[in-house]
């Protein structure tokens, strides 16, 4: 089986009841559930009791760890059905608590204005390293090609500035869906990591200790997460243990697709 069907099954949700469903985490090894998934999820969940209307933003709260070893039950909560938006929570519990709480808002698109921000000027993904190595560490649904991949060598950008090329590893099916719940699911991926590219440090290591906080995301145009994407980071402030971190997506030919924001933990560990 590849790993985007793997990631596929991972976001195929078991309805158990009207509004609520069943999600499993992948035995990785890990020690705790990548925050991504539970948004991924979540997302899918809240997808399912909509009819004809897309979701354009979403904001979250992780609100204790979850254990990939039990499933994870979603409740979703029909808030809002309007003339123009449509409204969801969704609240995923395990061993009896809620540990992450999402609002889901949703919107066809209107005719209107419209701009968007520049692309940055950076170089193609074929023209970058290959990440199988640190994929295989990660997720290895997502292929990734960092720009400023020296950072990982210890150099400093003082601006908070870190730029990657995202995709998943192979073909999704054409609902445009399941490219939301994807790139959901791939926005938790290393965006918290750029609130440590002013001091030339990095997440994956044993140094700090990490955990996403909130995250929000935004969805403004049609994409797809098995073409290249551009994820353009940077990290305004780190302050209290507090990293908050910000993207904007792209598709290679410059459409702002979506932006992503995000506040995490980011505690250095104590020597002993």
């Amino acid at each position: 089986m590849s790993a985007v069907q793997d990631l596929l099954d991972i976001l195929d949700l078991e309805p158990l009841e009207v509004n609520l469903f069943r999600g499993r985490s992948p035995q990785s090894g890990w020690q705790r559930v990548f925050g991504g998934q539970v948004i991924g999820q979540a997302l899918v969940a809240a997808v399912r009791t909509v009819e004809a209307r897309p979701p354009h933003s979403l904001h979250a709260y992780f609100l204790l760890p979850g254990d990939p070893k039990v499933p994870i039950i979603y409740d979703v909560d029909r808030m809002r059905d309007g003339k123009s938006f449509t409204t969801r929570r969704v609240t995923a519990r395990q061993h009896g608590h809620p540990i992450f709480s999402m609002l889901v808002s949703f919107h066809s698109d209107e005719a209107g204005l419209s701009h968007q921000a520049k692309m940055p000027d950076v170089p193609p993904p074929e023209k970058l390293p290959s990440d199988s190595d640190m994929r295989e560490k990660l997720l290895p649904t997502i292929e990734f090609r960092p720009v400023e991949f020296d950072r990982y060598l210890g150099k400093k950008y003082p601006d908070g500035q870190f730029n990657v090329w995202i995709r998943t590893t192979g073909k999704l099916p054409d609902l445009p869906a399941i490219h939301q719940c994807v790139l959901a699911y791939a926005s938790d991926m290393m965006l918290l990591d750029t609130a440590l590219a002013p001091h030339g440090r990095t997440l994956f290591g044993n140094e700090f200790m990490a955990a996403s906080l909130d995250h929000a995301l935004w969805f403004h145009r049609a994409f797809r997460a098995d073409d290249w994407l551009l994820y353009a980071q940077d990290s305004p402030n780190l302050q209290g243990s507090r990293g908050y971190a910000r993207g904007l997506i792209f598709t290679r030919v410059g459409v702002l697709v979506a932006s992503v924001a995000q506040e995490g933990l980011v505690r250095e560990r104590r020597k002993t």
